[in-house]
């Protein structure tokens, strides 16, 4: 096929006013999210790649959520119309139209539930529509071995498309047919108003279906029907189909991701948010969660069982297994985890090492430092080659307001030390094991407070002796109840 009128604008009209009472939800159907995005917004996505200069999204249901959502992905590259009253697609589509007056192009018809439709999709429905000799409109379709429920696509004995019978208005003949519409279309713009003001609620449903739109272009030769595969067009009306849905776009981005030179260990289990960025040479391995704007650099090492939202992780870091962060920075080669937990606005600096069962919140740590086991750092600033022993513990919060720790370059804090904020240590300053810091430390001083012990000699055997009496007359006075 030879395509004509190329530079022929584009327009695209996302259907996506439905209530969709089978997903059970008081958040509108398709804001229900697949791999971190709305699933309207994934529709969108698609329509501005293939080069639509407008997009026209059509709410109903839920309308200012499903505005106030898309205004703040989209800004003005979306524009809304409203569909009131549900009098069926023909009618949404009217709806859509609105704000296209005057447009005159192709117009692309989406539906806002199948967000696996991809760009290919549309280029190649926007190129049969284009093609020598074809007609006014151009649609996709599918097979499946049971289309209940579908559209059954008609097709005259030239194979063009002259018709689409809804499944409850279709002969038990019509009813027989697999090959089902899949509800994406383009149309000429001209002709979709001319023939949107032709429908007549003259169906099962009393509605005005998008449909006879289809019967009205096989009056003037038929329209094209192009085959696309049925996983990639799919709807989604419930939470189990959403599910479905979800497991293929996963699968996607995996094979994205492997194809542009990141090690997946194992794509069945991994999930990457559609926002997430990931760069080559990255490892990921099983069972990795990746969400909103997380940025793996190059060479980064995201172990098992690692849940990341909103981070950076810088080129070279090792995160260990199962380890939790959000909102934070990871620095160039730093370590972090086991079962390690950064808390929003945590940031580490290069080689910086965060160990096994340590949380952080709102702290900074410079180059090089190191807490690496069992410890709390909560509003702190932390500077370069500072050690932090286990069992550490910022205490920041009074109850009414937090307040800063501070540990210079340098600074030695040891084991089972606590640190009642607002404090700073030193730059070189030695806290003592246990203790209580609840003053300032100097530059280079050794804070020790802790209570003086003492050490009974003999009195030991006595003490067990003593415990085991009293445990001994319990247990008698027990038994004689």
């Amino acid at each position: 096929m030879t395509n004509i009128a190329a530079d022929r604008p584009l327009a695209a009209v996302v259907l996506a006013a439905g209530q969709g009472t089978r997903m059970k939800s008081s958040l509108p159907k398709v804001l229900h999210s697949v791999c971190g995005l709305p699933m309207v917004a994934w529709v969108v996505r698609s329509a501005l790649a293939s080069g639509a200069r407008r997009v026209v999204v059509v709410v109903g249901h839920g309308r200012e959520a499903v505005e106030a959502d898309l205004r703040a992905r989209f800004g003005s590259e979306v524009e809304i119309a409203v569909q009131s009253e549900q009098r069926g697609t023909g009618h949404a589509v009217m709806c859509g139209m609105e704000p296209l007056a005057d447009f005159e192009g192709d117009v692309a018809i989406l539906c806002g539930d199948v967000p696996l439709l991809e760009k290919g999709a549309i280029d190649a429905l926007l190129a049969a529509r284009r093609a020598s000799g074809a007609g006014p409109v151009a649609l996709l379709t599918s097979v499946l071995d049971d289309p209940t429920g579908y559209g059954r696509i008609l097709r005259d004995a030239t194979g063009h498309v002259v018709g689409i019978r809804e499944h409850k208005d279709a002969s038990p003949e019509e009813r027989a047919i697999k090959e089902w519409n899949a509800g994406v279309y383009c149309v000429d713009a001209s002709f979709l108003r001319a023939s949107l003001a032709k429908l007549t609620p003259a169906n099962a449903q009393k509605e005005l279906y998008l449909t006879d739109v289809v019967a009205m272009a096989g009056a003037q030769g038929g329209a094209t029907g192009i085959r696309w595969s049925a996983e990639s067009v799919q709807g989604v009306n419930d939470r189990f189909q959403l599910s479905e849905v979800e497991a293929v776009m996963r699968r996607r981005i995996a094979r994205r991701l492997g194809e542009s030179g990141v090690t997946i260990r194992d794509a069945a289990t991994l999930y990457v948010g559609a926002d997430v960025v990931v760069e080559p040479d990255a490892v990921l391995e099983a069972n990795v969660t990746l969400r909103g704007k997380t940025k793996i650099g190059a060479g980064a090492r995201i172990d098992v069982g690692c849940v990341l939202e909103d981070v950076e992780v810088a080129p070279g870091a090792n995160l260990k297994p199962y380890t939790v962060a959000s909102q934070s920075k990871i620095g160039e080669a730093a370590q972090v985890g086991p079962f390690s937990h950064l808390r929003p606005d945590s940031e580490l600096g290069p080689d910086v090492h965060i160990g096994n069962f340590v949380e952080l919140k709102k702290t900074r740590m410079g180059r090089g430092s190191k807490a690496n086991h069992l410890a709390y750092l909560g509003d702190g600033l932390v500077g370069e080659k500072v050690n932090v022993g286990a069992g550490t513990i910022f205490c920041n919060y009074d109850g009414f307001r937090k307040s800063t720790t501070i540990l210079e370059d340098g600074a030695f804090i040891g084991s089972d030390s606590h640190l009642v904020a607002p404090v700073r240590v030193g730059k070189g300053a030695y806290v003592a094991t246990g203790t209580t810091v609840t003053k300032d430390v100097p530059d280079d001083a050794l804070a020790v407070g802790r209570a003086k012990q003492e050490n009974k000699l003999g009195y030991a055997s006595r003490l067990k002796a003593k415990l085991k009496s009293s445990a001994d007359a319990e247990k008698a006075e027990k038994q004689k109840k």
